[in-house]
């Protein structure tokens, strides 16, 4: 499983034109999931998500979590995270979960995400999303399952 986590003064994801999803100060999350990911690696993401302090504290300091700015989740499914490049100039998708494992994966992954207490928003899984957002730092962290 592969998160890429970006701090954001707020972010909105739009399908068709309509807002679908939408936060103020939080994390904008783009998901992946490979074939190979498990309800535990998939909670343990969660958590990391959840718990990861990447605000500041009085101090200047990344001290702070979600829960102690109030902040949200913005998450959006994400298939192109295991893009491979290796090979010629197309990018191919072999290590992408497909959509009947990846789909109930994404969904667990976010109501797992409000067990900690946080709103989460997100956006249309295999939906072509516009993605609008502030990154706030920028403060962009990829976080992958295979380097834990």
């Amino acid at each position: 499983m592969r998160v890429l986590l970006q701090r954001v003064q707020h972010a909105s994801v739009r399908v068709d034109g309509a807002i679908t999803g939408s936060i103020q100060q939080g994390f904008l999350l783009l998901v992946g999931i490979t074939p190979t990911d498990t309800e535990d690696i998939m909670r343990k993401m969660a958590g990391k998500c959840a718990q990861l302090r990447v605000f500041e504290d009085e101090n200047g300091k990344m001290n702070r979590g979600l829960q102690d700015i109030g902040g949200s989740i913005l998450s959006i499914s994400q298939f192109t995270l295991y893009a491979d490049c290796k090979r010629g100039r197309r990018p191919g998708f072999e290590k992408a979960a497909r959509g009947d494992f990846a789909q109930p994966m994404y969904h667990a992954f976010n109501e797992e995400l409000r067990t900690y207490g946080i709103h989460v928003e997100t956006g249309i899984f295999g939906a072509d999303m516009k993605v609008d957002l502030l990154n706030d730092g920028p403060v962009t962290i990829l976080l992958d399952s295979e380097e834990w």
